[in-house]
């Protein structure tokens, strides 16, 4: 039952990335010039979905929920982190701003403590 909310999970944000890519690809087709700003925002957009994609795809069922758990929600967590800096550079909305700063602290503080959950698991090293 976790396995599949994991890879659900993973479906889902892989269809968000590519229907973003796709809504990006077609908005920069029908606009004639693209404004430069929008553009390398999408850009990055894309590249941290890319990475965050590759990450939890690379983290391997290992048969451990909590492992597996904590092996692919750090790859999902950093790309937050990696999103909301993007809008940290790009958007203007205060609240937004406000938002993608908690989630930058919140999800780094996530990240550490499954960092640790992982390294006690492997247990001490020869």
């Amino acid at each position: 039952m976790r396995r599949r909310i994991v890879l659900t999970s993973i479906l889902v944000t892989s269809i968000a990335g590519i229907a973003f890519a796709q809504s990006v690809h077609h908005g920069d087709q029908t606009s004639g010039q693209g404004n430069s700003a929008d553009s390398t925002f999408a850009s990055q957009m894309m590249q941290a979905m890319d990475r965050m994609n590759s990450g939890m795809a690379a983290a391997r069922p290992m048969g451990d929920p909590d492992r597996d758990f904590a092996a692919m929600m750090i790859p999902h967590h950093q790309g937050a982190i990696d999103m909301a800096k993007v809008e940290l550079i790009y958007g203007r909305d205060p609240v937004l701003r406000r938002l993608a700063q908690g989630i930058i602290v919140e999800q780094q503080q996530e990240i550490e403590l499954m960092q640790r959950s992982l390294s006690e698991r492997r247990g001490p090293r020869p």
